[in-house]
C-alpha cells in the first residue's frame, strides 16, 4: 500500500471536513446532545463523523473504522487484522460549541498493528499536523521538532479534566504536584492539538487519560518529532502501549523522566 497516496487522502478527508464543520459552527441553531449526561456531542459531530466514514468507506471498503461517534467499541481493537482508521471528527467539541478556536479532526491509519500515519487539522487556525511512520512530523508542511527544554521548572505542561467528576482527587493532587514543580500548566480543550503542540516545540510536556481516537494520531505526530511517549501508571498485561489510553505522557526525552517521577510521586501521597 502506498502511504504516500493514504496521506494525500487523509489530508484531503480532513480539510473537507474541516469546511463542513467550520459551515455548522456558522449555524445559529447548533444542536448540542450529552453522551453519559456529561459529555457534549453536536450535531456537527455527527455530520463530520459521517462524512469521515464514508469517504473512507468509498476510497477504501475493505477497511475498518473506529470512530468516536459511530463506532466506539475499541475492546477487541488489538484483533483487527487488515487497515483500519482511528478516527475523532471533533476533538475539542466544547471548544468548538463554543466559539474557541481549539478543536481539531484526527485521523490515524493503521497496518499491521502499526500506527503508520497521523493527521490532525484545525480548520480554524489552517494548521495541519501530519506524519508517517519514520519519516518525521510535519506542520503545513515545514519540519517540526520537540522543544529542547531540560529543566521541569521551566517546562510548560499542558493537561485536561475529565468529564465524569465523581473521583477528582487523584487529578487534583498531579495537577498539585505538577504545578508546584513546572512553570505554568495549560489546560485547551483538544488532547490531539496539546499533543501536536508538544510535537512543535509550543509546549514542553503534556499527561492525561483519553480515549484511543483523541490520541492515535498526535502520539505519531509527537513521536516522529522526537518525542517520548508513555504512561505514568503500568500498562497491563497484553495490552499495545500505542493503544493504552490511560495516564498517558508525551514530553522530550529529558523531561520524561523528571515529570514522570513526579506524576507517579503524586499517586503515592
Amino acid at each position: 500500500m502506498d502511504l504516500e497516496e493514504v496521506q494525500e487522502f487523509a489530508v484531503k478527508v480532513a480539510r473537507d471536513v474541516g469546511d463542513l464543520i467550520c459551515q455548522y459552527r456558522d449555524k445559529a441553531d447548533l444542536l448540542h446532545f450529552f453522551k453519559q449526561g456529561t459529555e457534549l456531542v453536536t450535531d456537527a459531530d455527527l455530520a463530520a463523523d459521517q462524512f469521515i466514514s464514508g469517504k473512507i468507506s468509498e476510497r477504501f471498503p475493505e477497511h475498518l473504522i473506529v470512530s468516536e461517534e459511530s463506532a466506539p467499541d475499541t475492546s477487541a481493537i488489538q484483533d483487527i487484522k487488515g487497515p483500519f482508521w482511528i478516527v475523532d471528527p471533533i476533538d475539542g467539541t466544547v471548544n468548538f460549541a463554543h466559539g474557541h478556536n481549539q478543536s481539531a479532526v484526527s485521523i490515524a491509519f493503521i497496518n499491521d498493528q502499526q500506527v503508520v500515519l497521523g493527521v490532525v487539522f484545525n480548520p480554524f487556525t489552517d494548521e495541519i499536523f501530519t506524519a508517517k511512520k519514520g519519516q518525521g512530523a510535519f506542520l503545513n508542511g515545514n519540519p517540526i521538532r520537540v522543544a529542547e527544554e531540560s529543566r521541569i521548572r521551566r517546562a510548560i505542561i499542558a493537561t485536561g479534566f475529565p468529564y465524569e467528576k465523581s473521583n477528582l482527587e487523584p487529578m487534583i493532587k498531579r495537577l498539585r504536584a505538577v504545578l508546584t514543580n513546572c512553570a505554568d500548566i495549560r489546560r485547551l480543550g483538544s488532547a490531539a492539538l496539546d499533543i501536536c503542540w508538544v510535537a512543535s516545540g509550543r509546549l514542553d510536556g503534556y499527561y492525561e487519560s483519553l480515549s484511543l481516537w483523541d490520541f492515535a494520531a498526535a502520539r505519531l505526530i509527537a513521536l516522529e518529532a522526537g518525542a517520548k511517549c508513555g504512561n505514568f501508571s503500568e500498562v497491563p498485561e497484553g495490552i499495545d502501549p500505542q493503544f493504552y489510553d490511560q495516564d498517558l505522557l508525551i514530553t522530550n526525552e529529558v523531561l520524561f523522566p523528571q515529570l514522570l517521577t513526579i506524576l507517579q510521586s503524586s499517586l503515592k501521597q
